[in-house]
């Protein structure tokens, strides 16, 4: 028999129905997150030796939070059902840092935005100038120009000499692209966090009013 009644069994279903949705919202969180990390013009752009790692961090962030919500989501399913007070609150305790992790990869990918074009941007220029250390140089350029349809740090440039007149020049090139790719990441990792506070109040709401039940019996 049911351990609450009334108005508290709505919420119990609202609470099992939200951790459904909870679980979808976790896979698409990770695959949000594979995707950026193995996005191939990504993954060529950034996996060159010297690169800058800064961006993965988020992309990390992400992966970890979407595999917990899966596995968070599953067990606050259990929860509701069975009304579990241990679970219950367990699922509360879980959600809160995982809207914490969510939060951080969101505050990160727009806090840190400019860093890390400003140091993708240096080493693709480091990789074209005359004293660049790096033997792979021309490479990293070229691959650049090849991902990114761009050229140089100024147009025209003698890097790509036949180049279109609607060829861009790698830095803007460069600002476009990761700017697409972080926004993704912050207003995923927001847009989550502000969705698990629902489900916080549903699981404590449900949690103090199986405990109440128990006072009463």
């Amino acid at each position: 028999m049911s351990k609450v009644q009334g108005g508290m069994k709505c919420v119990k279903y609202l609470l099992f129905v939200f951790n459904f949705i909870f679980w979808l919202c976790g896979s698409l969180v990770l695959a949000v997150g594979l995707w950026l990390m193995f996005d191939p013009k990504t993954d060529q752009l950034l996996n060159e030796e010297g690169a800058p790692e800064t961006f993965f961090i988020a992309v990390y962030i992400l992966i970890g939070a979407g595999g917990v919500m899966m596995l968070v989501g599953f067990f606050g399913c259990c929860g509701a059902v069975k009304e579990s007070q241990c679970l219950l609150a367990s699922f509360f305790a879980c959600l809160l840092v995982i809207f914490g992790a969510e939060v951080s990869a969101g505050v990160f990918g727009f806090m840190s935005k400019d860093k890390i074009i400003e140091d993708v941007q240096q080493f693709y220029s480091e990789s074209i100038s005359e004293n660049s250390e790096n033997s792979n140089g021309t490479t990293v350029a070229e691959m650049y120009h090849n991902v990114l349809n761009c050229c140089g740090v100024s147009m025209p440039s003698r890097l790509c000499p036949d180049a279109d007149e609607d060829t861009k020049d790698c830095l803007n090139a460069i600002m476009v692209f990761f700017n697409e790719k972080l926004y993704i990441i912050g207003y995923v990792g927001i847009g989550v966090a502000g969705v698990m506070v629902i489900g916080m109040i549903f699981s404590m709401v449900l949690c103090c009013a199986i405990r109440n039940n128990r006072e009463v019996i």
